[in-house]
């Protein structure tokens, strides 16, 4: 009797012990990954490396593996010789935009390898620094471009990419993900968590705060108020304002990734008693990982470069205004990558990974990149502000407003994302047919000012008569 009770004991035990094995396998293959590096996932393939392991030498066998996991192992590597296409281009005289194209299709596989790499380096780092580094580098591309173009003295492009990267996730990405979702989920109702959506829109409505203020101050000057004071006024608000900005992004990332890491793994709650995932390991080590990120890095600021040198050129020739340009096929290009995977998650009805990317991206953007660039701006000796202009703040401040209320019951369907979507088609046809010159950084306050003084000669005028 001692024996079987014994026994019964031993199974039990060893039954928890099974339980613990497979939680603490789902805090490693969930733990340093966000919606991001989830999306970008779908695009990836799995390699076969039957042939390499026939390899004897071992140094040769383990880069010919790193080679097949990080250069063939996407479904986007028939767009990787577009990279050296451009490099030899500007070497050979090709037309400049043929450069910004091709520069362009190069981009986007690099993104996706770059958010690849962080999620190798993160299941060596652990779940918490993973996340971090994953946050972190989730628009690398977005940050480069501004601070090349910011060391080009280029202050609208960077004003106009930034622009166009939030308005792509608010509009373009999380509408045809609910559009397509809602179309291939008729017969049921595609429910998310709303609480990851609330944080996301709470930050973003203050970012938009800090854009309207610096604006406004054009608006509130009388006729005796000079265009330099304003310009000054708006310039040390914009950089107080970005200092904010940034602390909430530090507190937002240690809401998502310490204090409430629940509400941000929704979309792993699916899978959490599926013994029928696949267990995810890495598949590069440490240090091969770090050196890719850090080539794919340069590679990444190389080609960015180019776009930033190429973009007034490829406007020209194209016939499109740079802002054009800028707003709506810089990003859709540059995130062609994780664009789709949010869009794939929506067909699987897994709405919560669509948010997170959309979203996310979006306040990554309006919290961390464009208050960075700003800080990079005041240390370069650059007068950049928050003024991101009335026709665009405009367009951001109903884009935040639209989507927020799209999400608001927490349910979907496909003429949610429809609206959206053309919501966004129209945003692109207003700055396709904008064909007004680049405004300068402060240029706004001018006019703001002109038009305060109309309207006080104007007022005087008539209470004279």
């Amino acid at each position: 009797m001692a024996g079987i009770v014994q026994e019964q004991w031993s199974a039990a035990e060893n039954g928890n012990a099974t339980m613990t094995a497979k939680g603490s396998s789902r805090e490693l293959r969930h733990g340093g990954r966000t919606a991001h590096s989830m999306s970008s996932s779908s695009l990836r393939k799995k390699s076969d490396l039957r042939v390499i392991q026939k390899v004897p030498y071992k140094g040769l066998k383990e880069f010919l593996s790193n080679l097949q996991e990080v250069i063939l192992g996407t479904k986007l590597a028939i767009l990787f010789p577009a990279i050296p296409a451009a490099i030899i281009g500007s070497y050979c005289g090709f037309s400049q935009p043929w450069i910004f194209g091709l520069s362009l299709l190069g981009l986007t596989p690099l993104a996706e390898r770059v958010s690849f790499l962080t999620e190798q380096l993160a299941f060596y780092t652990g779940p918490t620094l993973g996340g971090l580094l994953n946050a972190t580098c989730g628009n690398a591309t977005e940050l480069i471009i501004a601070i090349l173009a910011l060391t080009n003295h280029k202050v609208a492009v960077v004003k106009y990419s930034l622009l166009g990267s939030i308005l792509s996730n608010l509009l373009l990405v999380l509408g045809t993900s609910l559009f397509c979702g809602g179309i291939a989920n008729l017969r049921r109702e595609q429910r998310f968590d709303r609480k990851q959506a609330d944080v996301n829109f709470f930050l973003l409505l203050m970012g938009l705060l800090c854009h309207l203020l610096p604006m406004l101050f054009g608006y509130v000057g009388n006729g005796e108020t000079s265009a330099d004071l304003i310009a000054d006024m708006s310039l040390s608000l914009s950089r107080a304002s970005s200092i904010v900005m940034l602390i909430s992004y530090i507190a937002y990332l240690v809401f998502q990734l310490w204090t409430h890491r629940q509400l941000f793994d929704a979309q792993d709650q699916e899978d959490e008693f599926d013994d029928n995932v696949e267990e995810e390991t890495a598949v590069i080590g440490f240090w091969s990982g770090f050196v890719w990120l850090v080539g794919m890095t340069l590679v990444i600021a190389l080609l960015s470069e180019y776009v930033v040198a190429t973009i007034e050129e490829a406007s020209e020739s194209w016939g499109l205004s740079v802002s054009f340009i800028s707003i709506i096929l810089l990003p859709i290009v540059g995130n062609a990558a994780e664009h789709a995977g949010a869009i794939i998650f929506a067909f699987k009805n897994k709405l919560d990974i669509s948010l997170g990317v959309a979203l996310g991206s979006a306040t990554q953007i309006g919290l961390f990149v464009v208050p960075l660039t700003i800080i990079v701006a005041w240390i370069l000796g650059i007068n950049m502000d928050l003024n991101f202009n009335l026709l665009e703040t405009g367009s951001l401040a109903l884009s935040i407003i639209i989507t927020a209320f799209t999400l608001q019951d927490g349910t979907s369907h496909y003429m949610k994302g429809l609206v959206l979507l053309l919501c966004y088609i129209i945003i692109a046809i207003c700055f396709f047919v904008d064909k007004l010159p680049q405004k300068q950084p402060n240029a706004v306050h001018l006019g703001h000012q002109l038009m305060n003084n109309v309207a006080a000669a104007v007022g005087e005028g008539v209470f004279s008569s």
